[in-house]
């Protein structure tokens, strides 16, 4: 048996102003590739994620949505979530 998660996560400075957007990859509970808006390509995180890494960083195609998300993952939810939490104070 084995446990693989992903976990998309978005970090929100000063509201929108400053957005990080970092896509994590865990083989039993141990982080092992990540893509992290603030370095703009996927970096392995321990040896098992290095072959991952190298693939995904070699689909230019895959890196652009990547990058992309801090817009149109991250700012999106923000705003859609925005619209029931801030505005019901």
């Amino acid at each position: 048996r084995f446990l693989e998660q992903v976990k998309h996560e978005c970090h929100f400075f000063n509201g929108t102003e400053r957005v990080r957007f970092l896509d994590r990859y865990f083989y039993h509970q141990e982080e092992n590739v990540r893509f992290d808006s603030d370095v703009g390509e996927y970096r392995a995180v321990t040896e098992l994620g290095r072959p991952d890494a190298e693939y995904w960083n070699s689909q230019k195609d895959l890196l652009e949505q990547r990058r992309a998300e801090v817009d149109t993952y991250c700012r999106h939810n923000y705003g859609v979530v925005e619209s029931f939490t801030v505005q019901r104070r």
